[in-house]
């Protein structure tokens, strides 16, 4: 028997919409074209520059009044984050003001007010060990000079840039967790191993750029561009990022995964410069204020 023409057309309608609900498939993304060494020059300081406009008032985000605070909060910031440090130098540094004083600390004392730094009785030979390696062969003061800052305890090339560039205005490249991650994302470079990478992106900007060009990815990485999940929809640089959909693309979603003060938290340090705070940031609590 055959079918009514009213029954074959709900037939037909109802196979026309089980197409329209069939979940649209995922479009494989198509590899970046290749990029010349100009190009890529010229995509890297354009970065460079829109960060700079976002993050006008970068800034290490470890607390110092003097470089031995420098490189000693550096060192401490190994396996923790600068908050946590910034919470423990304050009891450190009132105890322990100089180079002579930490150098003569008792170890377990020094401990004891390191501990929530993580990897405490390591880092605590490490800042006492450089006391005395500053009191024995530079008279008590950090030296200037990278061949000099590495020869002290727990100090590497990443410390010694820190050091360099916020202490002495000595430009350098602080090639830590975040810094790596970026570049890599954005295809400035390929290499791994830390000092490659710090050759390979010293060679696409300026020298008189290093040390603010690090301030600029180091924040981009901590408030937008996370290691898990970048908040790609507010990324004020997506439509230069080749790794652009790696995390969450809608932007209202991705402004919820803003970390500091573009999500409205407190920042890193207790004691920002002013600048920080008049653009709206907002200083972090002392150990133990919750």
């Amino acid at each position: 028997m055959k079918k009514a023409p009213e029954v074959v057309k709900k037939a037909a309608a109802k196979k026309v919409a089980v197409k329209k609900a069939a979940p649209a498939k995922k479009v494989a993304v198509k590899p970046a074209k290749a990029e010349s060494a100009t190009a890529l020059v010229r995509r890297a300081r354009r970065i460079n520059r829109e960060l700079a406009e976002v993050y006008p008032y970068a800034h290490p985000e470890l607390d110092f009044t003097n470089p031995f605070q420098l490189v000693v909060a550096t060192v401490l910031s190994a396996q923790t984050t600068d908050l946590r440090v910034n919470q423990t130098t304050p009891a450190l540094f009132a105890k322990y003001p100089t180079p002579e004083d930490l150098a003569a600390a008792n170890p377990e004392e020094v401990e004891e007010i390191l501990r929530p730094t993580g990897f405490f009785r390591a880092k605590t030979k490490s800042v006492i060990g450089l006391s005395k390696a500053l009191v024995e062969q530079f008279g008590g003061e950090v030296p200037g000079k990278l061949e000099d800052l590495v020869k002290l305890p727990g100090v590497g090339r990443k410390t010694a840039f820190v050091v360099l560039g916020n202490a002495f205005g000595r430009p350098g490249i602080t090639v830590d967790t975040h810094f790596q991650r970026l570049v890599r994302r954005w295809r400035w470079t390929d290499e791994t191993d830390p000092d490659k990478i710090e050759a390979a992106i010293g060679a696409l900007f300026p020298k008189s750029d290093w040390t603010d060009l690090s301030h600029h990815v180091i924040w981009h990485g901590r408030r937008i561009c996370h290691a898990r999940k970048p908040a790609c929809g507010a990324c004020p640089i997506a439509p230069l990022c080749p790794a652009y959909g790696e995390g969450e693309t809608d932007p209202e979603k991705a402004r919820k995964l803003l970390k500091y003060e573009k999500g409205g938290f407190p920042g890193q340090r207790l004691n920002p410069p002013q600048s920080y705070l008049d653009a709206g940031g907002k200083a972090a609590p002392p150990l133990g204020a919750g």
